[in-house]
């Protein structure tokens, strides 16, 4: 068995309104900020408030908002030119997975000389980062607690990993609070993906008891935001659970990998710009069937951790009322259930999967698969 090595760089705060001490703990990191912010936020009339706790600690920052492309190498280009000729001492990155790859990058390659794309092309930063705060507005951030920032390549349109220095975000700062914005849709779809991380972490080849410490009590905590509890009063609102859920399993997939559901979502959202939640959402059902075949306890023990199945249930049974109870959580978002619904051909299909071939953290999944099998498993959801 490998050695366990687990470093939790930034502190975490978790709770309702503490976004309104930003500005009180950004403080000791310096005076000067840029903002990487979700326009939805301003939409959602959040983007004011969030400001006012920076203002009224005289604290200065200027806001970049351009994220519709995503987070391509492009816009990390632009957003890393921009906070240069702002002399910033920190980043703010607020929003979902857009705003805070582009944010960890921005913040990455501040102090380096290098051309970005050479950091793009595989070379690792030699000078210090940035502090950067990292505030989610979505459940799940599975690379946020980890040294991979996933990007589009602007170029080419494939996924590529930057590896950056440990210790680059100094705060994560949890909100529940401005997780209300989410539509009933994107909670469906949110929520789904966060068991997809679940379990391929749980289930990963890097699993480990830490991980899964992590994985077993955020599902826990998931459940209980969904579904309530049939035995307990449960009266923390689910949007808290849901984000103390999304926290604990973002550090159990820190801990150990993510698996092929997350890699093939961002893979072909990288090539096609379609939802990664959704991506996750269809292939889900698809890798608890496939998993069952060889890691059949694990999954048993994560069904009667969801409640998906009777407290006497087992062996295949289980695995099966597992994959029945993602599916009955999809059917009742009225989610896409097959790749095909996304308007993409097989044929298409086939270039994210030879891109993830190239990723290490392919490494990792609970069976090794190589480009066959990981286009048979795509087939077989289509």
């Amino acid at each position: 068995m490998a050695d366990l090595a687990f470093r939790i760089n930034p502190n975490i705060i978790l709770g309702p309104y503490t976004i309104s001490r930003l500005g009180a703990q950004v403080h000791e990191w310096g005076s000067r900020y840029m903002v990487i912010m979700d326009p939805m936020l301003n939409e959602a009339q959040l983007a004011g408030q969030i400001m006012q706790s920076l203002i009224d600690r005289k604290i200065e920052s200027f806001v970049f908002a351009e994220l519709a492309e995503g987070p391509t190498t492009q816009v990390i280009g632009r957003a890393l030119a921009l906070a240069k000729e702002g002399h910033v001492h920190g980043i703010i990155c607020i929003g979902g997975e857009k705003a805070i790859q582009v944010g960890r990058a921005v913040a990455a390659y501040y102090n380096e000389v290098h051309d970005f794309y050479n950091f793009v092309d595989g070379a690792l930063p030699t000078s210090n980062s940035l502090p950067c705060i990292c505030i989610p507005t979505t459940y799940r951030s599975p690379f946020m607690f980890t040294q991979d920032i996933p990007v589009v390549d602007s170029r080419s349109h494939q996924l590529k990993f930057l590896r950056v220095q440990s210790g680059v975000c100094k705060l994560v700062l949890t909100d529940p609070n401005l997780m209300l914005t989410l539509t009933d849709n994107q909670k469906a779809t949110l929520s789904i993906e966060l068991i997809s991380i679940a379990v391929e972490a749980y289930l990963s080849q890097k699993a480990n008891f830490f991980s899964d410490m992590f994985i077993e009590k955020g599902l826990e905590i998931l459940s209980y935001g969904l579904d309530g509890s049939p035995t307990l009063d449960i009266t923390t609102p689910a949007e808290v659970l849901l984000a103390q859920a999304g926290c604990l399993i973002s550090l159990g997939a820190a801990a150990s990998s993510v698996g092929v559901g997350t890699l093939l979502s961002y893979s072909i959202y990288s090539r096609y710009h379609k939802s990664k939640s959704l991506i996750s959402s269809i292939l889900l059902p698809f890798q608890l069937e496939d998993v069952a075949k060889f890691k059949l306890a694990k999954i048993e023990k994560l069904a009667h951790i969801m409640r998906a199945c009777p407290e006497d249930s087992t062996g295949e049974d289980t695995a099966k009322q597992f994959t029945d109870y993602v599916r009955q959580k999809i059917a009742k978002g009225g989610l896409p259930t097959r790749l095909k619904d996304l308007n993409l051909t097989v044929d298409q299909l086939s270039l994210p999967v030879e891109d993830i071939k190239a990723v290490n953290l392919i490494n990792n999944l609970p069976r090794s698969m190589t480009t066959d099998d990981l286009f048979d498993f795509v087939k077989l959801a289509y």
